[in-house]
């Protein structure tokens, strides 16, 4: 696990399965945890991260409802957990997917966790809208696409997009179920003047970005998907990721877009 200050205020640790992201925001004597680290001794150590760098935390935030974004619990037991009536309504229609998911994912891997995942009790948030933390407020903004739901995150104060699994140096657009290619597209279009005005860019999955190199994913990403709607399997999947495990998530896109 790897831990970078962007800000006084903001911290993001990076996972060592899927470079999956979780940040650290505080403002005043308050702090959110927003989506989660993976692996069981990452979200052991969360704690003792958030408390040498100041931050108290009274809460957890998640992108969107996929199991790997919703481990903060683990870290931070007795924080509620905060998320988009979308994700909300996610939960409640898929009850216990997430946690299924999660005991598919640790018993493939020889993951063994100290207790189930408890998902009970969740706050569902207006988006678009605000989320109060300290004496300011962090903005929210629809992002679905990926799949049928989620939000993004913009700490105002901290020029931070949180943007969940859009906008990935490592990760091509995926469209999982329930996801679409246009409402990805619209997401994108509504995260680039955000990104545009952003001192760090934290995706879902990979490294921080600064501004630049985030519009150029963006663009990319854009680009793909607009090939991928008119050509199908046959569109190009963007230079720097064109591994098998993308061609993987491109054959599964093609086949949603066809289907």
């Amino acid at each position: 696990m790897k831990a970078v200050g962007l800000h006084p205020d903001v911290v993001v640790v990076t996972s060592r399965f899927w470079q999956t992201t979780c940040t650290l925001v505080r403002s005043g004597e308050e702090a959110f945890c927003i989506d989660s680290p993976v692996l069981p001794d990452e979200l052991e150590l969360l704690p003792a991260v958030a408390q040498q760098a100041g931050f108290r935390v009274v809460g957890c935030l998640t992108t969107h409802a996929d199991w790997d974004h919703l481990l903060g619990r683990y870290a931070f037991g007795d924080a509620p957990l905060g998320l988009a009536e979308s994700s909300a309504a996610r939960l409640r229609n898929e009850p216990g997917t997430a946690q299924r998911e999660l005991r598919d994912f640790d018993e493939e891997h020889y993951v063994e966790r100290p207790a189930p995942l408890v998902l009970s009790g969740p706050q569902a948030l207006p988006v678009p809208g605000h989320c109060a933390i300290g004496e300011r407020e962090l903005e929210l903004h629809p992002a679905d696409g990926h799949t049928v739901d989620g939000m993004a995150v913009w700490v105002p104060w901290a020029s931070v997009l949180v943007c969940g699994d859009y906008v990935s140096p490592v990760e091509i657009p995926w469209i999982s179920e329930g996801g679409s290619a246009s409402a990805y597209l619209a997401t994108l279009a509504r995260l680039e003047p955000l990104v545009e005005q952003a001192e760090h860019v934290v995706p879902g999955h990979g490294a921080v970005l600064e501004s630049e190199r985030a519009l150029a994913i963006l663009r990319e990403d854009r680009a793909y998907l607009a090939a991928l709607v008119e050509r199908g399997a046959e569109a190009p999947l963007p230079l720097t990721r064109r591994n098998g495990a993308m061609r993987k998530i491109h054959a599964e896109n093609a086949a949603r877009v066809a289907g």
